[in-house]
């Protein structure tokens, strides 16, 4: 598909949520290549749970999500993180930032802090502005999200009255740094998590895009205590156009997901997608995708990494395993809005790296996302990006 072609007709409502702008290399949308999607695939999986199932793909649904997808998911997910979930501990969502936005309709009211890694997904704070909630850094270093501080960081604020809810983090390949937490502050933030009451919330949108070792056992596989909400989607893995995700959490906090009255009224999230993707599951159709787009996936990285090392080895880029994105600090003096302005004019453009963070900072950074581009359009962007560098600099 020509990427060209996904704008509307004039006068028309737009199709799609890429934004086509000729001439620009535009390395800041975290979107797949429409060539990796797999309609004809999915095409069969429609049909397939049409056919088995009949009227019941397309009535109202299971308010926890139809009994096939929760069945093939627990399976999945058992294969590809450190504990299966039970069937009760899963719930069907309508993608990631819809199971943010149920969770936090559940746990945050107005006012309250919600502590998030900083930097991290841009448009999860949006989500949990939306709840009134105010958004404080979590105290993180290189690593990530440092636990002991973290702790540290709620006394504070609770002796100051203050009410903090959650705490939220990417910790898997995250967005927009490509970084894993260790093992080790996993373990931590489950044990935070339930010693303070908090509930961590996990995004773990990226765990199946790994391109060397698998990726660490979630933080909800060492939690015991029902005190970790995990995060899933197949947007990145199938399609982001399924709409199509899911939480694991304690059964209670499962139960009273389900039970609210969006889903009493709705009759589930998303029931025939559900439906569609069981089928695509259990066909063997997901992991044959999935093998091809980590193929893909990981000659993009090393596309955009290599040319990276070769025409701006001063950025000093650390390749990420897993994930869609590369985190680079600019040289100093360099701001990321100056950076982009001078891109822009060479034809790239990319994500300034305020947008990530809570409370300031990240001026210095940059986030390129590889995803949406073949090899040899990314060696070409560095090209171009090299050029603005060269520019910035002159002019700085």
């Amino acid at each position: 598909m020509d990427l060209a072609l996904s704008a509307a007709p004039p006068g028309q409502p737009p199709i799609v949520q890429y934004v086509h702008r000729p001439g620009l290399v535009d390395l800041g949308w975290g979107h797949p290549d429409p060539v990796l999607l797999p309609v004809e695939a999915w095409q069969r999986a429609m049909g397939a749970a049409l056919r088995e199932l009949g009227w019941q793909a397309l009535t109202y649904g299971h308010a926890q999500g139809p009994g096939p997808l929760l069945a093939w998911l627990g399976q999945r997910l058992g294969e590809v993180d450190g504990r299966p979930p039970a069937p009760d501990e899963i719930l069907i969502t309508a993608g990631a930032s819809q199971a943010l936005d149920l969770v936090a309709s559940a746990v945050v009211k107005p006012g309250d802090v919600v502590l998030v890694e900083s930097p991290t997904y841009h448009l999860a704070l949006r989500i949990l502005e939306d709840h009134g909630a105010s958004r404080v850094a979590a105290p993180c270093d290189d690593a990530g999200i440092d636990p002991a501080a973290t702790a540290a960081r709620i006394d504070e604020l609770r002796r100051l009255g203050r009410r903090v809810s959650m705490i939220y983090l990417v910790p898997t390949f995250g967005n927009p740094t490509g970084r894993s937490l260790s093992v080790a502050r996993r373990r931590a933030l489950a044990e935070l998590g339930a010693a303070t009451g908090i509930l961590v919330v996990e995004d773990d949108t990226y765990r199946e895009l790994s391109y060397g070792p698998p990726a660490p056992a979630s933080v909800w596989s060492h939690d015991a205590a029902g005190s970790v909400a995990r995060l899933g989607s197949f947007s990145k893995t199938v399609a982001p156009g399924l709409r199509l995700g899911w939480i694991t959490a304690s059964a209670g906090l499962i139960r009273r997901l389900a039970g609210s009255g969006m889903l009493d009224s709705g009759g589930g999230l998303n029931h025939t997608t559900a439906l569609a993707m069981a089928a695509f599951g259990a066909s063997g159709d997901y992991g044959r995708h999935l093998e091809g787009i980590r193929s893909a996936y990981r000659s993009r990285r090393d596309a955009l990494a290599g040319a990276l090392a070769t025409q701006l080895p001063e950025l000093g880029l650390v390749v990420p395993e897993g994930g869609w994105f590369l985190w680079l600090r600019l040289p100093a003096g360099l701001s990321s809005a100056a950076l982009l302005a001078a891109a822009e004019a060479c034809g790239v453009s990319f994500l300034t790296g305020p947008r990530f963070f809570t409370g300031g900072g990240g001026d210095d950074r940059i986030r390129l996302a590889f995803s949406l581009f073949a090899p040899e359009i990314l060696v070409d962007a560095v090209d171009r990006l090299r050029r603005a560098f060269e520019g910035a600099a002159a002019r700085g």
